[in-house]
């Protein structure tokens, strides 16, 4: 019987320890993303296997150009959907996503809420992807999904009176600000835990087939939270079960303090994820609205004509920080937003409606004036309402309606307590 050899390595074990491209002082560097040209990407039929579009997961979909024109396949398959009113409504709802983070976020540096999260450079993800979904169909999204809202149409004023959690707070203080709950706009209760949607909106895929509904749901989740187990338990039932969902990745390139490396990306793509699993991925310019409508299309009319899940890697960038208790200059370079390859979604798709004669700069300065007025005008119908430090906010006996369907019995007692106390006081 032959020895084994026992030589090789004899130094101390290493681990590898992830470094992102750049610390602050810095250049930016992104040339480890690799961009296909606009309209270079194939487009795939919708029932191609996994196996026969690995390509997929490592290319980016991509339609508009340098000049703003909507070439190749993508922009092909869109089709009547890249009309000039649906663009324009694309364009506004972009917009208004951006001016009401920026009213939001000067309320909270003024005390006037607690907390708020920008999305400000992923406005074309929400806000396309939306389009695509129907009345019924569920989105189970995170903190920075607001454009979802927006694109549906819910009012604005209800979402400032939960980040305010005044009087009319349509949560009555349950939620922390920005974490809606709006069913009737297809808007799944955001879960500050993240990772808990990809289960939650795999298991309600199901459970809409289960019963015989034409419902679909779509799960969303960002490039650092794919860590989590959670993840990974939602990618495995949507292998084996193959229900109609729609499995979202925002790579913005940075959790909160810390590069997409810590999450993986130095390894593969998050896109490629999907293929151990054996489902279709694919990668998107997620800052091309266009490139964000064609793909959307793609992978909901998937899940509509029972081809199972699909998962899309949005490759976009965080310009904002995570969150108003966030200092990004603390981890990154500060000009490394400037140096994003990908663009403004806003400019990029503005650039291509002008190329198509549908729009002008003065025409954009305009609507954006009149935005910007209109949001503040809501703002101030909101704030009569009470914010963090002015008014009552919601009454505090609705603290103990909402948790469970039927009420325990140590919260009846609690109940109890609380209203003899305010009687006696």
């Amino acid at each position: 019987m032959a020895e084994i050899s026992g030589g090789g390595h004899k130094g101390p074990l290493s681990i590898h320890i992830p470094e992102p491209p750049g610390r602050p002082g810095d250049s930016p560097d992104f040339s480890h993303i690799k961009i296909p040209k606009a309209g270079e990407t194939r487009c795939p039929d919708l029932d191609t296997k996994a196996e026969d579009m690995r390509d997929m997961a490592y290319s980016i979909v991509r339609v508009l150009d340098r000049n703003g024109n909507a070439v190749g396949p993508w922009a092909d398959f869109l089709g009547d959907d890249q009309n000039d009113e649906v663009l324009l409504r694309g364009l506004k709802d972009m917009m208004v996503t951006r001016a009401f983070d920026q009213r939001m976020q000067t309320a909270q540096r003024q005390g006037k809420t607690s907390f708020y999260v920008q999305c400000t450079g992923e406005e074309a993800i929400a806000t396309g992807f939306q389009r695509m979904m129907r009345d019924g169909d569920m989105n189970f999204p995170t903190y920075r999904q607001q454009g979802l809202l927006i694109a549906a149409e819910c009012p604005l004023i209800d979402m400032m009176n939960q980040i305010y959690s005044n009087e009319k707070d349509p949560l009555a203080g349950h939620q922390l600000p920005a974490l809606y709950s709006f069913k009737e706009h297809g808007f799944f209760t955001i879960s500050g835990n993240l990772g808990t949607q990809y289960v939650q909106a795999v298991g309600w895929a199901m459970a809409s087939a289960i019963s015989g509904d034409d419902k679909i749901a779509s799960a969303w989740i960002g490039d650092g939270s794919t860590a989590e187990t959670d993840f990974h338990s939602g990618m495995l039932f949507a292998s084996v079960y193959k229900p109609p969902v729609v499995l979202n990745i925002v790579n913005n390139q940075w959790a909160i303090s810390s590069s997409n490396a810590i999450a993986g990306s130095q390894n593969t793509t998050f896109a490629a994820r999907a293929l151990g699993y054996g489902f279709p991925s694919i990668r998107v310019d997620g800052n091309d609205y266009l490139a964000v409508l064609a793909a959307s299309k793609w992978a909901t009319e998937r899940a509509r004509r029972n081809l199972g899940p699909t998962l899309i890697e949005w490759v976009t960038y965080r310009v904002a920080a995570h969150s108003t208790s966030d200092d990004p200059s603390a981890y990154r370079p500060q000009t490394e937003s400037d140096a994003w390859p990908l663009g403004d979604p806003i400019e990029r798709l503005k650039n291509h409606l002008i190329a198509e004669g549908y729009w002008s700069e003065e025409r954009h300065v305009q609507a954006q004036a009149e935005i910007e007025s209109e949001i503040i005008a809501i703002q101030k119908q909101a704030e009569s309402h009470g914010t963090l430090v002015k008014g009552d906010g919601p009454d505090a006996e609705l603290m103990f309606d909402g948790v469970y369907k039927e009420m325990p019995e140590h919260l009846v007692r609690q109940r109890i307590e609380f209203e003899k106390e305010n009687v006696e006081g």
